[in-house]
């Protein structure tokens, strides 16, 4: 009975390795090709990484809907969470950077050397 869970075991890490193979070679694919329209090629990038992500997770972090797998969920939550806080925040710091910025002309005015108007 053992060896039939090894086996069960084995398996879903090669149908994972399978999966994730064929999205990271889809991602080549669609990159190089003209498949996809020019600016369409970002978005396909970004969904076929999230379903990598997804891949990544069930087949070989077993992250799955059971009951015992509540708090790993949440753990998961948690870091996407901070993940998107923490980008988010720094891209909203960056783009509202410049309106509270001294202007660049204005730094090399005759008042920052002390000299005469």
């Amino acid at each position: 009975m053992e060896g039939a869970d090894v086996w069960s075991s084995v398996r879903t890490y090669l149908i994972g390795l399978a999966l994730a193979a064929m999205l990271t070679a889809g991602s080549f694919w669609i990159s190089s090709t003209g498949v996809i329209y020019g600016p369409g090629v970002p978005v396909a990038l970004i969904v076929f990484a999230l379903a990598q992500i997804g891949v990544h997770l069930v087949f070989f972090l077993h992250l799955t809907t059971a009951p015992d797998n509540v708090n790993n969920a949440m753990a998961l939550a948690f870091g996407v969470l901070v993940v998107v806080l923490l980008i988010g925040g720094t891209l909203w710091i960056m783009m509202h950077m410049n309106a509270n910025m001294m202007p660049m002309g204005a730094a090399h005015g005759p008042h920052m050397h002390g000299g005469h108007p």
